[in-house]
């Protein structure tokens, strides 16, 4: 086959993730860095956009998420969706939750303190063109600081979020790291499933780009960041005899995740789409016992829906395992909470 083109960038943890998807599945690409002198252009898909996955009919695809689940419409071998749809429903809320809550803390680290911004709005300009002159890098540097921290209100880092933010890092990090310790190699255990790649993609920056957030990786959980470089390139991986989980062992194996999914993501997810179906101009909760405020996020607003449709498509029996798998953890309240 011609092979697919991915069209990305080194900093986007999105990028990161689609690019492991591929190597892991060992379908033919062809990485091509966004704004370098072998971009492409793409018609009707905005430059800011990426990660842009560009099929054999040059028809063009954005969002992670649902590039996944094409990639599984077209090659089986090596699947990163359980066969079981209640397991996969499990697995799709975690995608979700490092793809929209783990962001806030890689978009926070990266923007708020000195030495990451200094690093990123550098080494992401260079990204694009390393020959690029020394006046060239000062004034796009400067520009993608600029532009990018204007963003943090959008993201919802603030004076009063930073406490949630870090917590919940430190938090998931110390999650992992039990989990592996425990001997289970992914998320789900002897395999990687879509919620592994979207955590993946967050950490490829957190842990192992930003300054701040990959000090706090290296001296509190190296064990993490190990994980993270093996995640990055699994295509050696065998796993045509691996078998996927068995419910039980599913739902135990992902249950600490999914209590802090209900710990931060739910109300955030909730508090969000209120803000949205009542026009406010804030959102404004608590999280973990402490206040949280930013601008409403209308993407996010969809992610709930496209939760709550998910739930509604299982059948009554996968829908009773897995409203079973998820009571007690307060992700339940992403599916039962009024809006």
């Amino acid at each position: 086959m011609t092979p697919l083109k991915l069209v990305g960038g080194f900093g986007s943890p999105y990028s990161r993730k689609m690019r492991a998807v591929l190597r892991f599945r060992r379908i033919p690409f062809t990485w091509i860095m966004r704004g370098s002198a072998e971009d492409v252009a793409i018609p009707d898909v905005p430059v800011a956009l990426i990660p842009v996955l560009v099929f054999e009919n040059n028809e063009a695809m954005i969002d992670s998420t649902f590039q996944i689940k094409r990639l599984e419409k077209m090659f089986a071998a090596r699947s990163i969706i359980p066969r079981d749809p209640a397991i996969a429903f499990l697995d799709a809320i975690l995608e979700d939750y490092a793809d929209e809550w783990l962001t806030k803390p890689m978009f926070h680290y990266r923007w708020k303190y000195a030495a990451d911004i200094h690093k990123a709005s550098h080494v992401l300009a260079l990204d694009r063109n390393p020959l690029m002159s020394r006046d060239t890098l000062a004034k796009m540097s400067s520009y993608i600081a600029e532009r990018q921290i204007e963003r943090l209100r959008v993201v919802g880092s603030n004076d009063v979020t930073t406490p949630v933010i870090e917590a919940s890092y430190r938090r998931i990090l110390g999650l992992l790291d039990s989990h592996l310790v425990g001997g289970n190699r992914f998320l789900m255990g002897a395999r990687p499933g879509a919620g592994d790649f979207g955590f993946f993609g967050q950490l490829s920056q957190l842990a192992h780009f930003d300054p701040t957030p990959a000090a706090i990786a290296a001296a509190e959980t190296p064990r993490v960041v190990s994980w993270v470089s093996h995640l990055d390139d699994l295509s050696s991986l065998e796993v045509d005899d691996t078998p996927w989980p068995s419910r039980d062992d599913a739902a135990a194996s992902l249950r600490p995740f999914l209590v802090e999914v209900g710990r931060v993501y739910a109300p955030f997810l909730i508090a969000n789409a209120r803000a949205l179906a009542s026009r406010a101009t804030e959102v404004r909760c608590e999280i973990d016992g402490l206040p949280w405020v930013q601008q409403p996020f209308p993407y996010q607003g969809k992610c709930l829906r496209w939760l709550r449709e998910a739930r509604e498509a299982l059948s009554a029996a996968d829908r009773e395992y897995a409203d079973a798998a998820l009571k007690s953890t307060g992700a339940d309240s992403i599916f039962s909470a009024p809006i």
